[in-house]
């Protein structure tokens, strides 16, 4: 049985390739993608990577490489079918049914017709692009020098002209054997029973190829060189190949950028976006000329786990963020989001970028705010807080709003952050949220909600004056996590701790992103290199751009229960101490988050069962930390 691309391609878009490997292979976060040991050979070194960006994984220590069916057929002993049919169910899809002879005679009609759909569109393509370099295309390429754009992004994004006229593009795509009535499907003539001779829908404008995420070009979009004409830009309509709420213009080569920065700039124009990659921006995408669909982000959502949404600063600007915010809320997961930026009011991004240049965009782009600012900000801009009853409605809004959110976690901490904004806007100056004005009750004044990011303040008193002292306890600021440094640190000082702890390095929990990136390089290094030396190692990472980073690691102060983290013969020792390092590091890690969703959860009902239950993970947090300092100091205090 023949299955459409389309529907493929939706059960690839609902089930990640991280979900459905790792039901069968252990994978932790490594950077951008997830790593663990081959099912396809037995190894102590990960060397399986999977990349939920682009939708594959690959094995170094095989050469396995695929999709998620390649996966269960290769894992599984399952045929092609049967693979769709498995991951189908899993992704709530039903699978198409049976056809008749007539029905699957019709399946391969409408595949040809795609196929040469995509043929007509590439020629298409490059007709608008011969013109432009050509006599015809004079006016085109000064509009594009005025805008002031370099040969090679006119190349790169393939721009092009349609030459005023009514069939130029229909004569060319006849002599290269196409059919007008696939010309009128593809939406580049314009027919139709009142219409006796079809004509080109594209005349006398610099042309902008739209393309899916394979790179395949699918519709265009024109600027007007004519101010008279009524649409300054021109779309294609919807076709068997286009749908225009399910596509992002530039996205297939926004991609790569993209996985490099971690970054998705959303903007609203097709010149906004090559004026952005122009300055350095690659990742930049745009909607085709709607406000922002649930198809659109969960399009982004494959390339980021937080794109950013970058409007106008004008009230229209500020709209359109308004309506993105329903748009996404139901789809918010852990880690999954959206951020906004807001450009200077009246410039658009190929504005500020040419009056002020790209560090200007740059600083735009660091100044972007999270959703649950914005959603806060509409909701009381909107609102009346003259009267109970009129701030009532506006904290009933909100809660409608939160409402929304079909995760549990996200919805719950939602609901916490709101009330403390609502709180702390009401509340009068100088009061606290659990008493009069200046006189906290007893309970407030120790409450686990009081000091929240203070847990490891609050863990540590009564403790020793050695625990006090120590950078884990203490809160001291030093760039980075001192912990997670020293389990790096003696990674750096013994590379053969690579090989010996790969997979406790691969799980390790760091919560410092300079940590993580240079964890992956560690990684890296020992599946391309031999063994090497300290020197070696660190010769390595400095030629790739981490010098800053181990200097930092290395400037740390130690304790003496740290010299498992220095250059040291003793072996054992050394993989001893590291492997505790490693576990109590884990086991703390595991103590701060139930301290945390404890504290969320005396927030919610403010019982004296959850204050217990704080009290408690507190004593054990200081406790663990308390009997690590003993242990390293022979029990003694220092």
């Amino acid at each position: 049985m023949r299955f459409d691309d389309r529907f493929l391609d939706e059960i690839r878009a609902r089930l990640s390739v991280s979900h459905v490997v790792g039901r069968r292979v252990p994978l932790k976060k490594s950077g951008r993608e997830y790593r663990g040991l081959s099912p396809f050979k037995a190894e102590r070194t990960p060397s399986f990577f999977v990349n939920d960006a682009k939708g594959f994984y690959h094995c170094f220590a095989s050469g396995e490489h695929g999709d998620i069916f390649k996966f269960l057929m290769t894992t599984e002993g399952l045929s092609f079918p049967e693979a769709v049919e498995r991951l189908a169910e899993e992704a709530g899809l039903q699978m198409p049914k049976p056809t008749s002879r007539e029905a699957e005679a019709r399946h391969v009609e409408v595949q040809d017709q795609r196929e040469r759909l995509y043929a007509l569109m590439a020629a298409s393509a490059q007709f608008f692009r011969d013109q432009l370099a050509g006599q015809p295309g004079a006016e085109a390429r000064a509009y594009i020098a005025r805008r002031g754009l370099k040969r090679e992004t006119i190349g790169e994004f393939g721009l092009g002209y349609a030459p005023n006229a009514r069939s130029a593009l229909k004569e060319h795509l006849a002599r290269q054997g196409f059919t007008v009535a696939d010309m009128v499907a593809s939406g580049m003539l314009i027919g139709g029973d009142d219409i006796p001779v079809p004509y080109d829908r594209f005349r006398h404008r610099v042309m902008f190829p739209i393309a899916d995420l394979k790179g395949r070009v699918i519709a265009f979009g024109g600027r007007a060189l004519d101010p008279s004409q009524p649409a300054k830009y021109l779309n294609s309509p919807e076709t068997p190949l286009f749908h225009k709420g399910n596509v992002l213009f530039n996205a297939a080569r926004a991609r790569p950028f993209s996985h490099k920065s971690q970054r998705v700039i959303v903007v609203e124009g097709y010149m906004d976006v090559v004026a952005l990659a122009e300055a350095g921006f690659g990742e930049a995408v745009a909607p085709l000329g709607t406000a922002l669909t649930e198809e659109q982000a969960g399009l982004l959502w494959r390339l980021v786990p937080e794109p950013t949404l970058c409007f106008d600063g004008d009230k229209a600007g500020q709209k359109a963020a308004f309506r993105a915010i329903d748009t996404v809320l139901p789809h918010l997961k852990p880690g999954r989001s959206v951020a906004f930026a807001f450009l200077p009011d009246g410039l658009d991004p190929d504005d500020l970028i040419r009056q002020r240049g790209a560090e200007a965009m740059a600083d735009v782009l660091d100044r972007s705010r999270p959703l649950v600012d914005i959603l806060f900000q509409r909701e009381v801009a909107a609102g009346d807080l003259t009267t109970p009853e009129r701030r009532a409605h506006v904290e009933q809004r909100l809660r409608e709003c939160v409402q929304k959110i079909a995760d549990p976690n996200v919805k719950a901490h939602y609901e916490r952050e709101i009330r403390d904004r609502w709180y702390k806007l009401l509340r009068p100056a100088g009061q606290s949220r659990h008493g009069a004005p200046g006189h906290d009750s007893a309970r407030s004044r120790s409450s686990p909600g009081s000091r929240t990011g203070q847990a490891m303040g609050n863990a540590v008193q009564g403790a020793s004056s050695s625990l006090k002292n120590s950078p884990l306890a203490s809160g001291r600021s030093i760039g980075l996590p001192p912990r997670e440094a020293m389990l790096l640190r003696a990674i750096i000082s013994n590379p053969w701790l690579i090989e010996d702890c790969a997979e406790e390095l691969a799980s390790l929990t760091l919560t410092s992103e300079p940590l993580q990136i240079l964890r992956e390089a560690l990684l890296s290094l020992q599946s391309d290199e031999k063994t090497l030396d300290n020197e070696q190692l660190r010769s390595h990472l400095h030629t790739r751009g981490f010098a800053s980073t181990v200097v930092a690691i290395e400037q740390l102060a130690t304790h003496r229960r740290d010299r498992f983290a220095e250059v040291s013969s003793e072996r054992e020792t050394v993989l001893a101490q590291w492997l505790h390092a490693y576990h109590l590091h884990e086991q703390l890690v595991g103590l701060q988050r139930e301290l945390e969703a404890a504290r969320l959860a005396w927030h919610e009902d403010q019982s004296d069962e959850s204050y217990a239950t704080i009290a408690e993970l507190q004593r054990r947090l200081a406790a663990t930390v308390e009997s690590d300092v003993l242990r390293s100091d022979g029990g003694h205090s220092t």
